[in-house]
């Protein structure tokens, strides 16, 4: 299995908490996760609030593939109707040639009205910017060239300098919850990028129309899942109550920060799903969001995290992680703790694991 870990650099939750400080300990963390052998360092892409902020992750992992050599970079992802794609695909070019080819580049296409509003674009085009965009960019990390007629992207044919030096076939990744996310997904040919906050039989039936779609649009066998997640790990007599407590405090900042308990995703093209998920969220409240959240999410001991991915990979096959451990106020102490022993006593078994086809052959 292959595991990364996942930046969020935010400060919801923290009392008089600078911003400096943020990216300071989020930046000990990731140097921490590249000498204790995880495989990737990822970040997201957000703006303007205690939520997260990092508004460009591509220039975040041009500095840390310097100060971390012998780990991958990655972005989870890049907002695309928040930039031109000509840039976007200067810019993963340049980090790409840098690092010698140790970028995987994540898309997204955004969800929170407070930033759309900001960046003064409507969330009604979000769906058609990125299903312009995407195709652009990856057909230009390919190609070296970046063109574009569409409704959004007018570019008249030009060379991507530096030239992409290194292929990036299986190293495009793509936020996928909605049916269209998964769609524009599979039409890319990317790894399929969910979150833990629902129960995985609740997202199985999506997971696998993705894979079917793969195989219709490409021929060959889909890429792994990824899933992002915010882990909490300890051995600690109240680590229930840690985890209520920090994995809580990320659900609450998740529903400030994209309005789950709003009406406006009933007005908003192409967001059909978050609508359903926003009437989840009003129906049970914060209480029962935290709840579902904690029963999709790992924490607790590392045997007991264990045994919680053994039974996800049994309902969802094989899939990738990208574990957050600092978020809803988690102390820099108890992240720190938490990274080093999932390193320490989950990493080394999830990474001896084959795939799923191969232990059923095997078996």
């Amino acid at each position: 299995m292959d595991v990364g870990m996942m930046m969020v650099f935010a400060s919801y939750g923290w009392d008089n908490c600078s911003d400096d400080r943020v990216w300071n300990e989020e930046i000990r963390l990731a140097r921490l996760a590249a000498d204790l052998g995880f495989d990737c360092l990822w970040s997201a892409e957000h703006h303007f609030n205690d939520y997260s902020f990092v508004p460009d992750n591509l220039a975040l992992m041009t500095h840390l593939t310097a100060l971390c050599p012998n780990i991958d970079v990655g972005t989870a992802a890049v907002i695309l109707p928040w930039h031109d794609p000509l840039r976007v695909a200067e810019n993963a070019a340049v980090l790409d040639m840098l690092s010698k080819g140790r970028l995987r580049l994540g898309l997204g296409r955004g969800l929170a009205r407070r930033e759309f509003e900001a960046f003064r674009l409507s969330m009604d085009e979000s769906r058609a910017r990125f299903d312009e965009a995407a195709p652009m960019i990856v057909n230009a990390l390919k190609t070296g060239f970046m063109e574009g007629d569409g409704k959004y992207y007018k570019q008249p044919r030009i060379e991507i300098r530096p030239r992409p030096q290194h292929s990036f076939d299986g190293r495009i990744y793509a936020v996928a919850s909605s049916e269209d996310s998964v769609d524009s997904a599979a039409k890319l040919g990317a790894h399929i990028v969910m979150f833990t906050d629902r129960p995985w039989e609740m997202r199985l039936p999506q997971i696998e129309h993705g894979r079917d779609l793969h195989r219709k649009y490409h021929g060959t066998p889909p890429p792994t899942l990824m899933v992002t997640e915010f882990c909490v790990c300890g051995t600690n007599a109240d680590i229930e109550d840690e985890a209520r407590r920090y994995q809580g405090k990320f659900v609450e900042s998740n529903f400030y920060h994209y309005e789950f308990l709003g009406e406006h995703f009933k007005t908003v093209k192409g967001y059909d799903a978050y609508q359903q998920k926003a009437e989840i969220a009003r129906k049970g409240g914060l209480e029962g969001a935290v709840t579902g959240f904690m029963q999709a999410a790992s924490w607790g001991s590392p045997d007991k995290i264990l045994r919680g991915l053994e039974a996800r990979r049994k309902v969802v096959g094989d899939f990738e992680m990208n574990v957050a451990f600092r978020f809803g106020g988690t102390p820099y102490e108890v992240s720190e703790r938490g990274l080093r022993l999932f390193a320490k006593e989950v990493l080394p078994v999830v990474k001896s694991w084959k795939p799923a086809k191969a232990e059923k052959a095997a078996a």
